[in-house]
């Protein structure tokens, strides 16, 4: 009974520390606006008792701010991508060039040159996507891998740094 009880102890925090890689900086979290309006409920319904103040309801609403555009967006619409195929980017200015593997954990395949856009058909037993483009010399490039929707971006800059970009299987399926 008690290595049953290490067992799931350990698939709990295994799936509890999934997504820990995902925290927002301090600089990209942004405190949500809340507006507040105060409505008489006299107005919503005649008192029957005049002598009777009516009391106030205080409605409180959260307010997300729309969506900023990024100038390092990608030249196309990452909403492109159907169900059934994965979409692969990079996106930039490499003036030395650029060396870009693309793939899954069981195919894997190269490219060269910016903007660079390949889509291949979605392989449900794929473990990963993953695209990583390296800078040959200097540069500032972004990139992006989609699957199902779920879309993951990377960005390096300068001498032969990396830009790389993973989507996961999902432990109970979908990808994350």
């Amino acid at each position: 009974m008690i290595p049953a009880a290490v067992l799931t102890l350990l698939i709990g925090v295994g799936i509890g520390s999934a997504g820990a890689g995902e925290e927002k900086t301090s600089s990209e979290a942004k405190p949500q606006p809340t507006v507040t309006v105060t409505e008489s409920a006299a107005a919503a319904k005649p008192a029957k008792d005049d002598a009777k103040p009516a009391p106030t309801v205080t409605v409180t609403k959260t307010v997300k701010p729309e969506a900023e555009e990024k100038s390092a967006d990608p030249p196309a619409d990452e909403a492109d991508s159907s169900a059934g195929e994965v979409v692969f980017k990079a996106w930039g200015s490499a003036p030395a060039g650029v060396d870009i593997n693309y793939g899954s954990d069981s195919d894997s395949r190269s490219g060269k040159g910016l903007p660079f856009e390949k889509t291949l058909k979605l392989d449900d037993g794929a473990l990963y996507y993953h695209v990583s483009a390296q800078l040959m010399g200097g540069g500032d490039i972004n990139c992006s891998v989609t699957v199902g929707g779920e879309t993951k971006k990377g960005h390096a800059e300068g001498d032969y740094n990396i830009c790389s970009a993973q989507v996961n299987s999902g432990l109970l399926g979908g990808w994350d």
